[in-house]
């Protein structure tokens, strides 16, 4: 729209009782009015671009909304739908302006549902799920959130259906429950990895324990083996009543009395190594419960030395672990998954330190107890963590171990049984070097 032309102004016809300066005057009112009816109309001018960019902007959220989107007035009649809903029916905006939305709906008790449901006066956020028929005229439900609209003087003037076809969710929702099984079953491979590789510590320094006891008592049967087989042949000698002389000679050969001495020594040697099979046994029974989640009382100080004696029979025999018990400890926990944990801590020492420029890994434990908490301290002599590493040294799959050395998983997995003890597992560098991990029970009280 153009400012309108403005009149030539001529110059004014004498009128009586009028002078020349009243005329001037008027003259200069119209120039007053006229220049207010130009800035009124570049004001309504911009106002209307203004309106024109505000409906673009609601048209284009309109078309891009993938929700279906319908507005009714008071009285169920269409006035404004968006593409989606377009799409979904198979109608055009003109087919759809004025009809009512009870059209739209997959059979009567769908319209009921409708009716009843505005004949209540929902509520802003109230829901409703109604079936509509879509392009081929097959019902199709969703799910819709209602608003109310209402006049500039408050009245009621209508409603907005804004929802989204059932089937997309359910689709999305099976995608998001096959996304979850697959995650959770990776979690537990992983888990059972990590599990295996503890298991796998566990078992060298079982086999290296329990390989001594072993050897004795093979040792001791082979030698029992032999002396039956000397005192079979000696006491078939005196059964066929050989005479006294024979019987001496045999009985100097077969060094029947040395044998006879030696006996108690080798039952003696025997049973110790069998107690001492039993002992360890025994003593892998109590950390048996990694998987049952069981939990008892456990002595904290028996968990730390068992763990050490663990890793070093197993894959670190040269490491040098100085191993300081403190007052007793007991918590309510389970035995298996804080031997896992301590483990873990007691590896990783000995990973971190023994490098080819630390002739000597070694590692301080040391637990004391504050009160009602038991704390372990654990600290190496290797390089420590870099300082870029703190904040993540638990996260899952982190490590600076090379390929193949290590899972990443340790520490997250020792970190989370910690927590749920009600404990608390930090890390940090000692000032005089190496790695410090500091663990935190509660006691039982």
């Amino acid at each position: 729209m153009n400012p309108p032309t403005r009149p030539p102004l001529h110059a004014p016809t004498p009128v009586e009782g009028m002078d020349e300066s009243a005329w001037v005057d008027v003259i200069g009112k119209m120039e007053e009015v006229y220049s207010q009816l130009v800035r009124d109309e570049i004001a309504l001018e911009e106002k209307n671009a203004q309106l024109e960019q505000s409906q673009q902007f609601i048209f284009s959220l309109l078309t891009a909304m993938s929700d279906v989107l319908v507005a009714c007035d008071e009285g169920g009649r269409i006035e404004e739908t968006n593409a989606a809903l377009r799409e979904l029916v198979g109608r055009g905006e003109q087919a759809l302006h004025g009809s009512p939305l009870a059209a739209l709906l997959a059979g009567d008790a769908a319209r009921e549902r409708l009716r009843s449901t505005l004949d209540n006066a929902p509520r802003r956020g109230s829901t409703i799920e109604i079936e509509l028929l879509d392009a081929q005229r097959q019902p199709v439900p969703v799910d819709f959130n209602i608003t109310p609209r209402y006049s500039a003087a408050g009245q009621l003037v209508g409603h907005v259906f804004v929802g989204r076809p059932l089937g997309e969710l359910k689709r999305a929702y099976h995608q998001l429950r096959e996304a979850h099984e697959a995650l959770k079953r990776t979690q537990q491979q992983l888990l059972h990895s990590e599990k295996m590789a503890s298991l796998g510590r566990l078992v060298a320094g079982v086999a290296h324990e329990l390989n001594n006891p072993i050897s004795f008592v093979l040792g001791n049967v082979h030698a029992l083996q032999r002396y039956t087989e000397r005192l079979r042949e000696y006491l078939g000698a005196i059964h066929a009543q050989a005479d006294a002389g024979e019987q001496a000679q045999l009985r100097a050969r077969l060094r029947i009395d040395h044998l006879l001495a030696d006996l108690p020594s080798l039952m003696e040697g025997t049973l110790e190594g069998a107690q001492r099979t039993a002992d360890i046994v025994q003593g892998l029974k109590r950390f048996s419960a990694v998987d049952r989640g069981e939990r008892s009382e456990v002595d904290l100080n028996g968990v730390v030395e068992r763990a050490i004696h663990w890793v070093r029979k197993g894959t670190a025999p040269a490491f040098e672990v100085h191993w300081t018990p403190g007052a007793p400890c007991t918590l309510h926990g389970n035995a298996g998954q804080l031997l896992q944990v301590v483990m873990n801590l007691v590896q990783n020492a000995y990973d971190a330190a023994a490098t080819k420029d630390n002739p000597a890994p070694a590692l301080w434990v040391a637990l004391q107890r504050e009160s009602d908490t038991a704390r372990v301290v654990f600290r190496d002599n290797g390089p420590g963590i870099a300082a870029e590493h703190l904040s993540r040294i638990f996260d899952p799959f982190f490590t600076t171990k090379p390929v193949g050395k290590g899972t990443g998983l340790g520490l997250s997995i020792s970190y989370g049984i910690v927590e749920q003890h009600g404990g608390r597992l930090t890390a940090r560098n000692h000032p005089a070097g190496g790695a410090e991990f500091v663990l935190e029970l509660p006691l039982m009280r």
